[in-house]
């Protein structure tokens, strides 16, 4: 059974939802852009007989708050305290983590600072190297660089209800088999007043990820964390050279490219599921669980 929470963080209404027995070995499930915790609803039922899940919605994300920019700075530094907070907060001391796109610079922000919490990874399209950006990017990268009114509108084509749809289809082997709630929430949540300039605030943002990717790649080399990689071969928004890159620097990593998109545990959720609960359970100390 899933629970659904709210907590207080920094002044905020952070809400999470929760499964699982306290006494299992937690997995922190950090979810992507523009979705919320909700992306990991199906994981989190699969895997709760075996491990405790939490899973938390970011301010301006989901249900929790969204804070006005006035009383909150929308950047991925911000989220990660938050996210730091949080587990603080809800008593999580180590556990394992599991990143897909905007998680990943915020797990990793966390893994990187404070290795010693961290049990292991799981990776589904959440990068730390170059090698997995593709020309999705150049509008993002252009208004990274140099935000106003000659590259705003390339990047605000990512805000639309038909750009929502699109991140959850395409590469898909059957779009007919992705629910339709995936896209309509994440267009719900953009259609709150002020909410896609919040957005455009962390598209400026991401750039500043990329100056800590070396960070990440010294920590994966330093403490070798165990690493699973469950990745979308025809993700175009994180290519699967990104998941190859991560074995430069962690050759023991487990890679496994599925036949799918960017949102992979729409379609293949259950093997996923099955992959993370094999990794685990090899991969945790007796003392861990």
């Amino acid at each position: 059974m899933i629970e659904y929470k709210t907590v207080s963080i920094q002044g905020l209404d952070l809400f999470y939802r929760e499964a699982g027995s306290p006494g299992n070995p937690t997995l922190l499930l950090l979810h992507g852009f523009p979705t919320s915790s909700h992306m990991f609803r199906n994981l989190m039922r699969d895997l709760a007989g075996d491990y405790h899940l939490i899973a938390p919605d970011y301010p301006g994300f989901g249900y929790s708050s969204f804070p006005s920019p006035q009383n909150f700075e929308y950047s991925f530094e911000s989220l990660y305290r938050v996210v730091l907070d949080f587990v603080d907060a809800i008593g999580l001391d180590r556990f394992s983590i599991y990143i897909q796109d905007y998680g990943a610079p915020i797990g990793l922000k966390l893994a990187s600072r404070h290795p010693d919490r961290i049990q292991a990874i799981v990776s589904q399209s959440g990068n730390a190297y170059m090698e997995g950006f593709t020309p999705f990017w150049e509008p993002l990268f252009a208004y990274a660089t140099n935000p106003g009114p000659d590259t705003e509108p390339g990047v605000r084509a990512y805000l639309t209800a038909e750009a929502n749809h699109w991140q959850w289809t395409h590469g898909t082997r059957d779009r007919q088999a992705i629910s339709p709630d995936t896209w309509t929430l994440a267009t719900a949540n953009l259609d709150r007043p002020g909410n896609r300039e919040v957005q455009l605030t962390l598209f400026h943002d991401y750039r500043l990820n990329l100056d800590a990717y070396p960070d990440f790649q010294q920590y994966f080399r330093t403490h070798q964390p165990p690493m699973l990689l469950v990745w979308g071969e025809h993700d175009e928004i994180f290519g699967p050279e990104g998941a190859r890159a991560f074995l430069k620097d962690l050759p023991d990593a487990e890679l496994h490219l599925l036949d799918t998109g960017h949102f992979a545990l729409e379609e293949d959720g259950a093997e996923i599921a099955r992959l993370v609960r094999d990794f685990l359970a090899r991969k945790l100390q007796a003392g861990d669980r």
